[in-house]
């Protein structure tokens, strides 16, 4: 049995994946917004998304938290550590579920995240993979202090990989 830590932010908390969480997360990735990350998807592969999130932690020590709103008590969207197999890094990644845009959390959320990671994990300046046609997530990753690094070409077309600033830590670098 793996404990995912708890972080708590002033409006979020970050913490593990429930079973409760799965009907907002399989409607989010019903929906058209997915388009940038891999979806849409029916609610069998938003299950296989979900549960390999969810593995990232007890495989690498470090995963993605689920963002529950403080003020509503509902699940609000996900961000941390991603890291299949097919990367050569983790990456931070970020996705707040459709009610919850627009209010800086998802900002809030990566900042906490980050820190956590540079702290406990080692990573110290993380790499965001963002859809060359995704707006939103291109500004936030700027508004983080994130600078373009590379384009690259993948399945769905270009995407740019985000380095974000380099922190300090207390383990060792990945």
């Amino acid at each position: 049995m793996i404990t995912v830590p708890v972080i708590e932010t002033e409006h979020l908390i970050l913490r593990e994946h429930r079973l409760s969480d799965f009907d907002a997360t399989a409607e989010h990735w019903a929906s058209e917004r997915t388009r940038y990350t891999g979806g849409p998807h029916a609610r069998g592969r938003a299950w296989e998304c979900f549960s390999m999130d969810a593995g990232q932690w007890l495989l690498r020590g470090y995963g993605m938290w689920m963002l529950e709103d403080k003020a509503s008590g509902k699940t609000a969207g996900f961000v941390g550590f991603y890291e299949p197999d097919r990367y050569d890094e983790p990456e931070i990644g970020w996705i707040l579920f459709e009610e919850f845009e627009g209010k800086g959390l998802a900002y809030e959320a990566v900042v906490a995240a980050r820190e956590f990671g540079a702290q406990n994990f080692g990573i110290t300046a993380p790499c965001s993979f963002i859809d060359a046609e995704n707006e939103r997530s291109i500004a936030l990753a700027e508004r983080l202090g994130a600078t373009r690094e590379d384009t690259r070409e993948g399945p769905r077309g270009p995407y740019y990989v985000y380095r974000h600033p380099a922190a300090e830590n207390d383990g060792a670098s990945k």
